[in-house]
């Protein structure tokens, strides 16, 4: 079959030599993403592509199965796994390979899944496609491979549909996904980004086990350099479509030769936030939002308290130009908070006071000028964004609602939006497909800042950032702080980032506020146990960290309790 060769047993099961990818901009003009790159990967090898957004991470991973972007094409090279070379295939020829020799884990299960069919069905689809067994076997299959992933009730989690599963089980569920063919490679494209850390060392260990006990080899795309040292045995560092520096993972974190590197290193803990002093004197004038015995929940309503109950007697004060963290695991309520003080999800009980005037729980019944003022950016851009609108439309909407801009006034004003986080104004006529996490990500920012508002709820909108990226992004917010006399409600899973950014913490458990401490010495002072359970799940620069874990049966335990 053309594509095929005669593999040497000792050869590298993956060979990219000399990889050119270019692509078309919006001008007409070529331009090359990836420049020339080589490296090999061995049987059972892990390989993390580390670099910040636009640096061709998941476009070389991307091209391991013969698949570029659209718009992207593969100029030359050559590409071979196992016995494939796969820039030598047809599509049809492609398609045969994915899914049984490599596969690939997306960086957003969330828009991987099909919402309107079962687990299992999805899971299994790749047997089917491919022929390769039986369903009744497939199930059996993908059941093993739920306990292996250690995902609860894995006898019956297939019945669910994605929804009724959380961030990190369904991560896990898209790597049951991929794994189901025996592919002997699997691409991993950021899938610990938007997990908090309690469920990240869930998915990593259980990412670890299965592919250790399966000899399977790996590419691991990352910005998160913590992750990247428990996993990957190499690291290839890229930027601008160049190989600036590889080598095995403990010399790249611990004795790197390149600027760069050391560039992302020194970023990976982002400077810490200074608290501003208070005159308790002007405290009350500066009280911006105030929330009591706030309840909140989902499903069926009954006696006037629904049927799940996400968020019960929440107490907290915002003073204008602090920030506010709000930390937990997954299902914790973080976001379900966010969501109640922006009005989406309106809460059964309690107040929300803004500015000392009672918001109403709906944003339906709230006043054009109140919404204006609070504003929310989104965890998922995949799903925050409309795919069928350019960049210019999402964020010229809020412009024409709220300030009455239109044409050219509007479109200087996202010119300078765009600028504002760090994007070139070129990229507003693109459709969100067309842009990486990072970028999307920074436009659903964009979009918030074009209300003028005066807090922004901030859902975890690092987690799709690599860290260089990431610490310019926070360097904006102070910015635009101290500019605007922001304040914002930070949630989020990286300690680091909170902080970063934030005077004081909540944290969430259960829906509960079981602790406030301030966030320059929220790792002293924290008490509960909970909090210390998170503070201590934060992955560190040390590639045994994750096997400490392993040989503690304290924080085991801590973690199989919660």
């Amino acid at each position: 079959m053309h594509g095929l060769v005669t593999r040497d047993a000792s050869l590298p099961l993956v060979e990219i030599r000399d990889l050119h990818v270019g692509a078309v901009t919006d001008a007409g003009r070529e331009v090359e993403i990836i420049r020339g790159v080589s490296f090999d990967i061995a049987p059972g090898s892990i390989v993390a592509l580390i670099g910040e957004s636009g640096s061709g991470k998941t476009t070389i991973a991307l091209s391991l199965m013969g698949h570029a972007r659209s718009g992207c094409s593969i100029r030359s090279g050559t590409i071979r796994v196992g016995p494939h070379v796969v820039t030598a295939m047809t599509e049809r020829q492609r398609a045969k390979v994915r899914g049984t020799e490599v596969s690939y884990i997306p960086q957003s299960a969330a828009a991987a899944f099909n919402p309107s069919r079962r687990i299992m069905d999805q899971v299994i689809e790749i047997t089917r496609i491919h022929r390769l067994m039986p369903r009744a076997a497939a199930e059996a299959k993908a059941v093993e491979l739920f306990k292996a992933l250690a995902l609860p009730h894995a006898d019956t989690i297939g019945r669910r549909y994605p929804h009724q599963v959380s961030g990190g089980q369904l991560q896990r569920l898209a790597a049951a996904m991929a794994l189901i063919g025996d592919p002997r490679l699997v691409i991993f494209d950021e899938p610990t980004t938007a997990l908090d850390v309690t469920t990240q060392i869930e998915v990593l260990r259980s990412f670890k086990s299965v592919m250790a006990s399966r000899g399977m080899a790996g590419v691991y795309v990352s910005h998160d350099l913590a992750v990247v040292a428990q996993i990957a045995d190499r690291i290839i560092v890229l930027r601008n479509g160049i190989i600036e520096e590889e080598g095995l993972t403990d010399q790249i974190l611990n004795n790197p030769q390149n600027n760069y590197t050391k560039e992302l290193l020194a970023a990976f803990e982002p400077k810490r936030h200074e608290p501003q002093a208070l005159d308790s004197s002007e405290a009350k004038d500066r009280l911006i939002l105030e929330v009591k015995s706030l309840s909140a929940g989902y499903g069926r309503v009954h006696d006037g308290k629904p049927a799940f109950k996400a968020l019960s007697d929440i107490d907290f004060r915002m003073e204008r130009g602090r920030n506010l963290g709000v930390i937990g695991e997954s299902g914790s309520g973080k976001s379900t908070l966010a969501r109640a003080v922006a009005g989406i999800l309106p809460p059964y009980d309690g107040q929300i006071r803004f500015f000392g005037n009672e918001l109403a729980g709906s944003l339906r019944d709230r006043q054009k000028e109140e919404l204006r003022r609070i504003q929310i950016v989104f965890q998922m851009a995949d799903t925050a964004l409309n795919p069928a609108r350019s960049v210019s439309a999402i964020v010229g909407r809020p412009l024409t609602f709220y300030h009455g801009l239109k044409g050219s006034a509007a479109e200087k004003r996202i010119d300078a939006l765009l600028d504002m986080v760090r994007l070139p104004k070129g990229i507003k006529h693109r459709l969100p497909g067309e842009l990486s996490g990072g970028q999307k990500q920074r436009v659903n920012l964009a979009r918030a800042l074009a209300a003028e508002p005066e807090l922004i709820l901030c859902d975890e909108i690092t987690s799709a950032l690599d860290t260089v990226v990431a610490a310019a992004v926070l360097d904006l917010l102070k910015e635009l702080q101290r500019e605007l006399s922001l304040s914002y409600m930070f949630i989020s899973h990286d300690l680091s980032m909170v902080q970063a950014v934030c005077d004081d913490v909540l944290v969430m458990f259960h829906g509960k506020l079981v602790e406030k401490l301030p966030a320059a010495t929220m790792v002293r002072d924290a008490q509960h146990p909970y909090s210390k359970l998170l503070i201590s799940s934060v992955p560190k620069l040390d590639p045994n960290w994750l096997d400490s874990i392993e040989r503690s049966p304290e924080l085991l335990a801590a973690l199989a309790d919660r």
